[in-house]
């Protein structure tokens, strides 16, 4: 099929996801994307001026089978204003929800956002979303918002979505671990990662004031911080963490090629989430796929991203007096070398079902048929 990608925001994993599946997809792909700098914006102008692109390209003789979005782009404003295109299959990818996110403050929050996801999932073919935690969420927290309109509460949308849902988790690349059980042994210094966006919502005090604890317990350990994000929204925890921890610190900050970036989750022991908002978790499953023993709240994405039923050892309580005592046993447990009990591919063989090689032909396979389409004979 010729397929019409549409991405105002081609940054981070939405532009991952886009690039690792076409580069191993069968069919064709036209990408329409902008580049992932301010994103209120993005959702609120690309209907307009992503329609006036594709209007051009289809007098220039271009055109396609399918339409495949991600919820960043209001899909019903699109396909009315670029109605030659209105007749095409649908699909939305929803990388997350503007349902869920915890604002600081509540004044904060713009209607405008949940309205659009709304309706982009209404006029759409098929809605996917990126995990069942995504899609549930979304779909409960949906209806709690459309009770507080004054009049004309639209329920029934949301068993419409869910109806026309389905869920496609994002995939990692095959990843070779630096880990192996050769590599595993007694006398080992810990080397923990913390790997996200420098921001709130991934509750980065949380995870500061364990490494602190374990600090002045004089547990050794080494440490790397990365991920960063915009350098005026940096909170100050950062930069005074940083100097206290410095005798610690191996890698800090923004990985400016991924190479790079791999190359750090692949020297660590133990990766550590303390988020408070996640919705697939795609950098700690590649964390996870480098080798590193994952230590994550029990809650959002995480326990369907890592099988809490196989592996409940994965996870802490919420708490961060259970973040502190979990993360010093698995220090002690690297040390003497029990970290991973002779079993050091386990957290490997958790994520391998993410990778593209196991996916991509299933997800082809659902843009076809979605698209009702039948390859020529």
């Amino acid at each position: 099929m010729n397929i019409l990608a549409l991405e105002p925001y081609y940054g981070g994993s939405h532009r991952a996801f886009l690039d690792g599946w076409i580069k191993r997809s069968r069919h064709n792909w036209t990408l329409r994307t902008y580049a992932p700098n301010k994103w209120k914006w993005r959702m609120r102008h690309s209907a307009v001026t992503l329609s006036k692109q594709v209007r051009l390209a289809m007098e220039d003789g271009e055109s396609w089978d399918a339409i495949f979005c991600s919820d960043m782009l209001n899909l019903a404003e699109f396909l009315g204003l670029c109605p030659q295109v209105a007749n095409l299959p649908t699909v939305v990818y929803f990388h997350e929800n503007q349902l869920t996110y915890p604002v600081e403050y509540a004044r904060e929050w713009d209607y405008h956002f949940p309205i659009t996801n709304m309706t982009t999932a209404l006029a759409a073919s098929q809605s996917w979303f990126n995990s069942s935690y995504n899609r549930d969420s979304f779909l409960t927290e949906l209806k709690t918002f459309l009770k507080r309109m004054p009049d004309n509460q639209p329920l029934d949308v949301i068993d419409t979505i869910r109806e026309n849902s389905t869920i496609v988790h994002p995939c990692i690349e095959n990843l070779d671990p630096h880990h192996s059980s050769s590599t595993i042994h007694k006398g080992r210094t810990p080397h923990v990662l913390w790997a996200a966006r420098w921001e709130q919502d991934k509750n980065p005090q949380a995870f500061f004031d364990a490494i602190n604890a374990l600090a002045d317990k004089r547990i050794d350990f080494k440490l790397s911080v990365i991920g960063g994000g915009n350098s005026r929204q940096t909170l100050p925890m950062f930069d005074a963490n940083k100097k206290h921890l410095q005798d610690r610190i191996v890698h800090w900050g923004y990985m400016e090629s991924r190479d790079e970036y791999l190359s750090v989750l692949q020297e660590c022991d133990i990766a550590v989430s303390t988020a408070i908002h996640e919705f697939f978790g795609i950098g700690m499953a590649e964390a996870v796929a480098s080798g590193a023993y994952p230590l994550v709240p029990d809650t959002l994405a995480y326990p369907e991203l890592l099988n809490k039923n196989e592996n409940p050892d994965f996870f802490y309580d919420n708490t961060t007096q259970h973040l502190i005592t979990r993360l010093e046993e698995l220090c002690v447990a690297t040390s003497e070398g029990t970290l991973w009990n002779n079993n050091p591919n386990r957290g490997i063989k958790t994520v391998e079902r993410f990778s593209w090689e196991n996916n991509v032909t299933s997800m082809d396979d659902a843009l076809e048929q979605t698209a009702g389409y039948s390859p020529p004979s």
